[in-house]
């Protein structure tokens, strides 16, 4: 293990001590994480490293510093407020290893900088439970119960969770360098970014800036592509939530889309639904422009042309996100080719679903079901009726293998539902333990296995208008 960031700049990783538990239990464990990690360490240095009783290889741990715009306000100085970044891996893989949950730091900003049992069992169960929908995200660890109570309308148990990243680096970490006018910091930091993500990027100066920039763009455009292609959604994407890996990061108001409509929104703090399902390309876009806007302090040629040559890049965005959310509806709708007149077909069937309040997942899974030939599984509803006879005429233009291949991989059959993700954190709560996630997560691990599930694992949640999820920790 190495600290990567200590030589960016002063300030830039701040050494800070952990909170220490008082008596650690280990709750949850991503075995096969650890293994991909290659951490040669003991059982005890396991449970000792990933409650932040003590640091790692003697690397101290520290807080990383970045600004970012939060529901569109700039917020000069934010950082890590709960989480100790404890040092960098060195095997095949490169990861960054974080703790969330471990104490108060310099950007606290008068928090206790812990986290509750709860959100600790939400970023395990989601942030598995995504990457296994073949979403690019930040990986959960270990969660530790640290046998302290914190208070959060009512005392909780406490609990700390180790987060893996192929990098912390954000869009707000750019941005808090540009603030500081740090040319050399940035500079660093861009080498950093490009040697952790992007080292096919083989260009000098403006060009390197540029094609930074562009990788960035289209990796961010993936992202939300697959988030859409799922029916994720973030509920926070502030810029210090943008990684420039394209990895989700921060599951605290995630929640996902159950009653198709592009304008759902579950985070409490989302009042006029910037981040809404429909509006994460946007905001990607906007995010992507506002890490343009940093990079401008390390372009070479004037301000005017520094200017033109970024906003070139960003002008690509949208170009570029419309072909692939082209190509992402032409799989859920198992279609090898895309014509102008698909949209009037997907179109009808959006305004179907919106209407008829249709489950999102449910409703691309009945589907499937149809083209790999297991109708029984999941059931379409009869207001699809007139639209189905005109899906099933267009999709018979093709083969029928490859049909259902597009859809079987474009469609899970099974993701997190919110009423669910609550019900495991309740057991938690009351348990300590939780029975239903012991029969749940292999199942989540396997979202696109077309098979008979128990209709509490399929079925949407019960009070859809009443749920709401929550920032902080």
């Amino acid at each position: 293990m190495q600290n990567d960031y200590a030589t960016i700049t002063e300030g830039f990783a701040v050494d800070y001590p952990m909170a220490q538990p008082s008596s650690v239990k280990l709750v949850l464990f991503n075995k096969e994480l650890f293994e991909k990690l290659e951490l040669n360490w003991t059982e005890k240095e396991t449970v000792s490293y990933l409650s932040g009783s003590s640091c790692v290889g003697g690397i101290s741990a520290s807080a990383l510093a970045y600004s970012g715009h939060q529901f569109g306000h700039f917020n000069p100085t934010l950082g890590d407020g709960r989480a100790h970044y404890l040092g960098t891996t060195q095997g095949k893989d490169i990861f960054d290893l974080q703790l969330k949950g471990s104490g108060a730091t310099p950007f606290s900003r008068g928090g206790d900088g812990l986290c509750a049992l709860g959100p600790a069992v939400r970023e395990f169960v989601m942030s598995q439970a995504i990457q296994s929908l073949g979403v690019k995200t930040t990986e959960c660890l270990s969660v530790i119960t640290t046998g302290n109570d914190v208070y959060r309308q009512g005392y909780v148990p406490g609990a700390v969770v180790c987060r893996v990243a192929s990098s912390h680096i954000r869009v707000g970490s750019f941005q808090y360098l540009a603030l500081q006018q740090e040319k050399s910091g940035m500079e660093r930091l861009l080498e950093l970014a490009i040697k952790r993500h992007y080292p096919q990027i083989q260009s000098q100066g403006d060009d390197r800036v540029c094609d930074f920039l562009k990788h960035v763009c289209n990796t961010q455009i993936s992202l939300i592509i697959d988030w859409l292609r799922v029916g994720f959604i973030h509920g926070v994407m502030n810029t210090d939530n943008c990684l420039v890996s394209g990895e989700t990061i921060d599951f605290g108001p995630c929640a996902m889309l159950e009653a198709f409509d592009f304008n759902a929104v579950f985070s409490s703090i989302d009042k006029q639904g910037r981040y809404a399902f429909g509006q994460q390309p946007n905001i990607a876009h906007w995010n992507c422009a506002r890490l343009a806007e940093s990079l401008m302090l390390i372009m070479e040629d004037d301000e005017e042309q520094a200017l033109a040559k970024l906003t070139d890049v960003l002008n690509d965005f949208s170009k570029y996100f419309n072909e692939a959310y082209h190509i992402m509806w032409a799989q859920k709708l198992g279609l090898p080719d895309w014509r102008d007149s698909d949209n009037e077909l997907l179109s009808e069937l959006l305004v179907l679903m919106k209407n008829h309040q249709l489950d999102y997942t449910n409703t691309f899974a009945a589907l499937t079901s149809l083209a790999i030939n297991k109708e029984g599984l999941f059931t379409l509803p009869a207001g699809l009726n007139e639209w189905l006879v005109k899906w099933k005429k267009r999709i018979s233009e093709f083969d029928a293998a490859e049909v259902a291949t597009l859809m079987s991989k474009a469609n899970p059959a099974i993701v997190p539902r919110n009423e669910l993700v609550e019900k495991v954190i309740e057991e938690f709560y009351e348990k300590g333990h939780s029975p239903l996630l012991n029969k749940w997560l292999p199942l989540l691990k396997n979202p696109y296995d077309y098979q008979e599930y128990d209709l509490v694992f399929t079925a949407r949640h019960s009070k859809p208008e009443t749920y709401q999820t929550f920032c902080g920790t």
